[in-house]
């Protein structure tokens, strides 16, 4: 695969304004907006939309890279400023908030699962390599067990954010991250 030539910076402007203004709506609920309107709300042309983004899920795969992108900032910045386990706990108790707040993100998720996006795959390496990051960090100090990998995490995780449509999705989200968390801490059986 090539590298796409880059942007001019109208193009990079307009691009940028559907991206924004996709998030926004995806936040309040309206992912199933017709396509078209998208354009008109981001103050852009139909041309330039299905230019940049020929389906809604080339639209909804933009949103979920930059906001995958923002998360695993988030992970490194936690992990240079906080102890190790605290880092840990922290993304995975802020994963659930970010879903919570952006359930366009959650709804993201959930169509690029059942369209079985390639940026899905991508995300799902980006996010379990700074899952398996926080646990070995975490782990290396000895505040965590050492037996349970980043897979087992993001089992936990997918299942948080597909069930984001729950009606007590943030009550039930929380204790999962609280029932993941006492099992990985060292402590007395």
């Amino acid at each position: 695969m090539t590298d796409a030539k880059p942007l001019r910076a109208d193009a990079r402007r307009n691009r940028d304004a559907l991206i924004a203004k996709a998030r926004e709506l995806f936040a309040d609920g309206r992912f199933d907006l017709r396509f078209d309107d998208f354009a008109k709300l981001a103050g852009v042309g139909t041309g330039t939309l299905y230019r940049h983004f020929p389906t809604r899920e080339a639209l909804a795969e933009a949103v979920y890279r930059e906001e995958l992108t923002a998360m695993c900032e988030r992970a490194h910045e936690m992990q240079a400023t906080l102890p190790a386990d605290q880092a840990l706990e922290s993304f995975l108790r802020g994963f659930v908030d970010h879903l919570h707040h952006h359930e366009g993100l959650a709804r993201t998720l959930a169509t690029l699962m059942a369209t079985q996006s390639g940026a899905l795959a991508e995300g799902t390496q980006a996010l379990g390599q700074v899952v398996a990051d926080l646990l070995a960090a975490a782990a290396k100090t000895g505040a965590i067990r050492d037996d349970v990998g980043a897979g087992a995490v993001m089992m936990t995780l997918h299942g948080i954010y597909a069930a984001y449509d729950h009606p007590s999705f943030r009550t039930d989200a929380d204790g999962v991250v609280a029932l993941v968390l006492d099992g990985l801490r060292r402590g007395e059986p």
